[in-house]
């Protein structure tokens, strides 16, 4: 067993989780180990007690509690395999690639991570995403399992960590279009609102969501947090549905279908917020629109604008509707070229 390891964080490290840099520097570290080190104020940054997802910085000494002659030893190399057509699909995923940057038009369905019960993801994939570079790309941000669109990775690890800040610092612009039940008025408008975490049921705290606060209640309730969102709407189908454009300002969880939920228009196809059993006959409630429109959740990332980690240039990605939302708009007479590229232009 080692003894106690005082560590110097290099400026390569600056700005990861503590745990993915210890597990970097001792891959057979689990997980659990490394929680139990928190918990117990055993691992340590700067003398501070830590959680598992602080960050640490260049120049930081971290204090690493002794491990095992099992935490020591080598990770074996783990064989990953990927099937030529799971490769296949996720190569026709990308949309942009350079040095530095790689970026996936991401299929609704097709979560990031893995999780409970799910055993194909991107992260999973990534290995068929290397192409010339040794490592696989990481991921710097998310998108839900059902939502499609723009999704940004890292290629390299100096990249990972302008994009990770970036992402953390909200010096990115996103914009989703999504179809909802009802027409919003007025057609730009903003959302602003305190959320927190309702629990779920489950041992792995299935179907858990966010809830809506007053902002006045944000800082009384624990966990809760501001978020704000604006929105365009941009083609309406009488008052049954509307084509939606939305800017999220802060970047919570379920953030947008949880906004449009609040002001009564639900996202078609949201079972979670959108109440799935609920049909929408024409009074614009109910995530169902029914006829031909699929029953998919139809929220996708359309554009990211991001500043270039090694150009410093900023680089704009549109991402192609998918096809279940390509159905809709061809239902609705709609086409993508009919929407301004920045419908919230003049808000900036």
């Amino acid at each position: 067993m080692s003894g106690v390891q005082m560590i110097t964080v290099a400026q390569d490290d600056d700005g990861q989780r503590v745990d993915r840099w210890l597990r970097r520097l001792f891959p057979h570290v689990n997980q659990g180990r490394i929680e139990k080190m928190c918990r117990k104020g055993e691992l340590r940054v700067d003398g501070s007690r830590a959680k598992a997802s602080t960050r640490v910085e260049a120049g930081q000494v971290v204090r690493v509690p002794p491990l095992s002659a099992q935490d020591l030893k080598p990770a074996e190399p783990r064989e990953v395999r990927i099937s030529k057509a799971d490769a296949e699909m996720i190569r026709g995923c990308v949309i942009y690639k350079d040095d530095a940057v790689i970026v996936l038009n991401k299929p609704a369905g097709l979560a990031v991570q893995g999780g409970s019960g799910t055993t194909k993801h991107v992260d999973g994939l990534a290995e068929a995403l290397k192409f010339d570079l040794d490592e696989k790309p990481r991921l710097v941000h998310r998108l839900d399992k059902d939502t499609s669109g723009v999704l940004v990775m890292a290629r390299t690890r100096l990249a990972a960590q302008a994009l990770t800040a970036a992402f953390r610092h909200h010096a990115t612009r996103k914009i989703y279009w999504a179809l909802v039940a009802g027409v919003p008025t007025p057609y730009l408008g903003e959302v602003k609102c305190g959320m927190v975490k309702a629990g779920g049921h489950g041992k792995h705290g299935e179907g858990e969501k966010m809830i809506a606060l007053h902002s006045d209640d944000v800082d009384q309730t624990k966990g809760a947090k501001r978020s704000h969102t604006q929105y365009a709407t941009l083609y309406r189908v009488a008052s049954r549905a509307a084509w939606v454009a939305m800017e999220p300002i802060t970047g919570r969880t379920h953030q947008l279908r949880l906004h449009m939920s609040e002001i009564g228009h639900p996202i078609a196809g949201d079972g979670k917020y959108g109440g799935s059993s609920q049909e929408n006959l024409g009074d614009g409630w109910g995530a169902q629109i029914g006829g031909v429109i699929s029953k998919k959740l139809h929220l996708h990332c359309r554009r990211m604008a991001f500043e270039h980690p090694t150009t410093k240039k900023e680089l704009s990605i549109t991402a192609d509707l998918p096809p279940h939302m390509v159905e809709s708009w061809e239902t609705f007479g709609w086409s993508e070229d009919l929407a301004a590229e920045d419908p919230f232009e003049s808000l900036r």
